[in-house]
């Protein structure tokens, strides 16, 4: 199981470059902190369910690719309200500090470390159990 977690937190980093990037590019076409990050939340959702059931879990596949995503999706989400909320906090705090362009992407950090247990736990014991563990 260590190897898993150690992949599933590799699998995290990709997905908090793509939801930082995806943030980044929401926040340059004019969307607010949280429209954008509502935005980048769910490509990054897409993009670590996509290498998890590859990388992470991978083995035969029990369920169709799209029962498991919208599994994935439920279960992303509960650890996702974690993510969101520490987000928010880290936003609301920090907005007027004076390296404040950075504090998006410091929230989505913050955001994504609230989420990770919770995250690993449903993929594992929930989204994906029907496959083989390695």
């Amino acid at each position: 199981m260590r190897a898993q977690v150690l992949r599933f937190a590799l699998v995290g980093v990709a997905g908090f470059v793509v939801d930082a990037g995806v943030l980044w590019v929401a926040l340059h076409l004019g969307a607010g902190y949280f429209a954008g990050r509502a935005v980048s939340f769910l490509a990054a959702v897409w993009t670590t369910w996509q290498l998890n059931r590859r990388f992470t879990f991978a083995a035969q596949r029990t369920q169709s690719a799209w029962a498991e995503w919208w599994r994935y999706l439920a279960a992303m989400s509960v650890g996702g309200a974690a993510n969101y909320a520490a987000y928010s906090v880290v936003v609301l705090a920090l907005q007027h500090v004076s390296w404040a362009a950075w504090v998006p992407y410091l929230g989505v950090a913050a955001g994504s470390i609230a989420g990770l247990g919770v995250n690993f736990a449903s993929a594992r014991w929930w989204v994906f159990r029907h496959r083989t563990q390695r």
